[in-house]
């Protein structure tokens, strides 16, 4: 399965979002820190759920981070838009 499909599928799972947006924007870091080849390295999400509203800034990054569990060791970066 594709990295980006783990992380829609986590995700969808943790916190039943009304949005979910998983972009791979591998390509625009080819070649820098942090490219492995893969093509999977990288990555944007924008999330929105109810799950989010009462929790902090730092609390919905934590939440995500650990619904994503071990895909964190195989992900360079992730840009995070959580509301």
């Amino acid at each position: 399965m594709a990295v980006k499909d783990e992380i829609e599928a986590r995700l969808t799972a943790a916190f039943a979002p009304s949005q979910l947006v998983v972009e791979n924007e591998s390509h625009k870091h080819a070649g820098h820190s942090g490219d492995d080849g893969s093509g999977e390295s990288h990555f944007r999400i924008m999330i929105r759920a109810a799950a989010f509203q009462d929790m902090t800034r730092i609390a919905r990054h934590r939440a995500v981070q650990a619904a994503l569990g071990d895909l964190n060791q195989r992900i360079h970066a992730i840009a995070l838009d959580i509301g």
